[in-house]
């Protein structure tokens, strides 16, 4: 005579709640994302170890303390817009295609650098920002 068992142990596993703790999870990531805070980056100057030379073009360098020099001539901060123009105008007639070499020393503030970016950009030109090798 021959007994049959009853009871069969399943080795299944439920996802379902697995699932939802993980879908909870990704809800709270993505609110908790939202909260922080743009203005709390402290970024530094970029250095690189890429052995590629910019172009010969016009050259803007900005020292510590906003003071801004464009082809080795020192140019007031009101008066640079004005300057890069007529540096793009002159590198036009030379090479075609004008780009703006951004030299900027470290410990400089960001804002300085994104004003020459943000020239660059009105005048539709493109703008490398140069870094020192490591």
């Amino acid at each position: 005579m021959a007994l049959k068992k009853r009871n069969k142990v399943s080795a299944e596993f439920s996802m379902s709640s697995l699932t939802d703790i993980i879908f909870l999870l990704l809800i709270f990531f993505m609110l908790t994302s939202t909260l922080v805070s743009q203005n709390a980056l402290n970024l530094k100057l970029p250095s690189s170890s890429s052995k590629t030379v910019a172009p010969q073009s016009l050259s803007v360098s900005i020292q510590k303390g906003g003071k801004f020099s464009v082809d080795s001539k020192r140019i007031k901060a009101s008066g640079l817009e004005a300057a890069i123009r007529r540096g793009i105008r002159k590198q036009s007639k030379k090479d075609g295609k004008p780009t703006v070499n951004i030299l900027a020393e470290q410990g400089v503030g960001i804002e300085h650098v994104v004003r020459v970016m943000d020239i660059c950009n009105r005048l539709k030109v493109n703008a490398i920002l140069l870094t020192e090798p490591n």
